[in-house]
């Protein structure tokens, strides 16, 4: 997609929208756990944890929404922190109500008056909710937020649940009334555990395809989910381990409607620190699991690495089919190109036919390949093929080169999601013959990059073995 094309828009929201916003570290995400009832964002006791806006499906009292989780707003100089509050703004902008959290522990600060004052230009509903009041010995300790100028505090623990009950209470009462959200739309944006109809399930009822974007940390994930989602939905930085959830967003394309999932970079298991990095890893595999699609994103500029290798390795333990995007493709001097593509070839000669993408997200070079690519590895691997012209390709197969000892009698498509093909033999078939049978099936069938799974079915045995390509 070059830097003049449209880019795809996401559709409209249907949910009343609740944005859970303020300084670091004060339990906003806490907060966003307890009112949609499971963990669902990432805590730990240190600031900054949070950087993208998370948008998560709630309901109370019968009234369904959305809840935003948001980075800490910070009136800094630093990058970073001002794309983090940006992100913040950004979800404010577009909230039914917003609900302004502060750490009793602590009091106000000058960052809880900073937010104060954006909040109050906004024009939204607001809410102060006083955090930590564990006991009643806090309670008079909130009234301090009065000074915020924003109303009456909500003193509340979102650890432990005091008071959130009478506060989402509230919270519903301000919310557009039940007739502004048709119940036949579904919603827009999804975080970690979305409903189940794009949890990626194969039993679903939706043909939404779940499109993990996975990789190292800082070959460039989050800028390509912004470019392909047509928002600035994720942060993006130059240092590594910026994204630290899962973010998921619904966009209608010219292809249809897809579902990007942006993830956090992983690294080698020693590398990898416990906290917050630890879960973040955590949410990326959970992600890649329910995901249909992999786009796994690699830095060109420093070629496959041995991280790349164990990724691949990893996308094809869970079954999806992959598409390999090689970024910042401008940056490759043109001399060493023709060696990154064969090297690419060689080290992730187990991927099979995925299809190799040269894109630049940064501009947008090459990126409206991405769709096309994903339409078609969702088409092959949701593919269902006749016993009737099964059966002619195999025997096609095996008449252009003769099995050893064994002949496959008949074959039938047992499932797909991915295409698994089980072979009634009168014998024993060697691997190697398999690996031809299942090149000779992908080209006839044009399955492209989709795995393909064999499950052999010898005449006197108590089964063969299945395998995964």
């Amino acid at each position: 997609m070059s830097s003049t094309e449209t880019v795809p828009a996401a559709t409209t929201r249907e949910k009343p929208l609740v944005v859970i916003a303020g300084r670091p570290n004060v339990g906003k995400s806490t907060l966003v756990n307890r009112i949609v009832g499971r963990r669902a964002a990432v805590v730990e006791e240190r600031p900054g944890v949070t950087r993208d806006r998370k948008e998560l499906d709630a309901e109370w009292c019968g009234r369904s929404f959305t809840v935003v989780d948001t980075g800490g707003w910070l009136s800094s100089d630093d990058p970073l922190d001002a794309q983090v509050s940006a992100q913040a703004e950004r979800a404010i902008a577009e909230a039914d109500v917003v609900l302004l959290v502060v750490d009793v522990t602590i009091g106000i600060i000058d960052e809880d008056l900073a937010v104060a004052r954006v909040l109050k230009r906004s024009g939204r509903p607001v809410r102060v909710v006083v955090n930590k009041v564990d006991s009643s010995q806090r309670e008079t300790d909130a009234w301090d937020a009065m000074a915020l100028g924003l109303g009456t505090p909500w003193p509340i623990s979102a650890l432990h649940g005091r008071g959130t009950g009478d506060l989402l209470d509230d919270v519903v009462s301000l919310l557009p009334p039940p007739e502004d959200q048709p119940p036949e739309h579904e919603p827009v944006e999804h975080g970690d555990d979305a409903a189940p109809d794009l949890v990626g399930s194969h039993q679903a009822t939706t043909t939404i395809p779940r499109v993990a974007l996975v990789g190292r940390p800082n070959v460039g994930k989050s800028t390509l989910f912004n470019r392909l989602v047509g928002d600035e939905r994720s942060v993006t930085h130059d240092a590594p381990g910026t994204t630290r959830d899962a973010v998921d967003t619904v966009v209608e394309t010219p292809e249809g409607t897809v579902c990007f999932i942006d993830t956090a970079g992983m690294r080698r298991k020693s590398r990898t620190e416990r906290g917050t990095e630890y879960f973040s890893v955590l949410r990326a595999l959970d992600a890649l699991d329910r995901a249909d699609i992999a786009l796994l994103v690699i830095d060109a500029t420093a070629g496959v690495t041995h991280q790349d290798q164990r990724l691949a390795e990893r996308i094809g333990a869970s079954g999806c089919p992959t598409v390999v995007v090689l970024n910042k493709w401008e940056l490759v001097p043109t001399e060493d190109r023709t060696d990154i593509l064969v090297d690419i070839g060689d080290r992730l000669a187990f991927l099979g036919e995925a299809p190799v993408l040269k894109i630049s997200a940064l501009s947008g070079l090459g990126v409206h390949n991405i769709l096309p690519a994903v339409a078609d590895a969702e088409e092959a691997y949701h593919s269902r093929i006749p016993t009737g012209e099964l059966n002619r390709a195999l025997k096609s197969i095996q008449m252009a080169h003769p099995p050893v000892g064994a002949k496959i009698q008949y074959g039938v498509q047992g499932a797909n999601d991915p295409p698994t093909f089980t072979l009634f033999t009168n014998g024993r078939l060697q691997p190697t013959y398999l690996r031809y049978v299942e090149r000779g099936l992908r080209e006839r069938f044009d399955l492209g990059p989709t795995p393909i799974k064999l499950r052999v079915r010898a005449k006197g045995a108590n089964g063969g073995g299945g395998r995964r390509r």
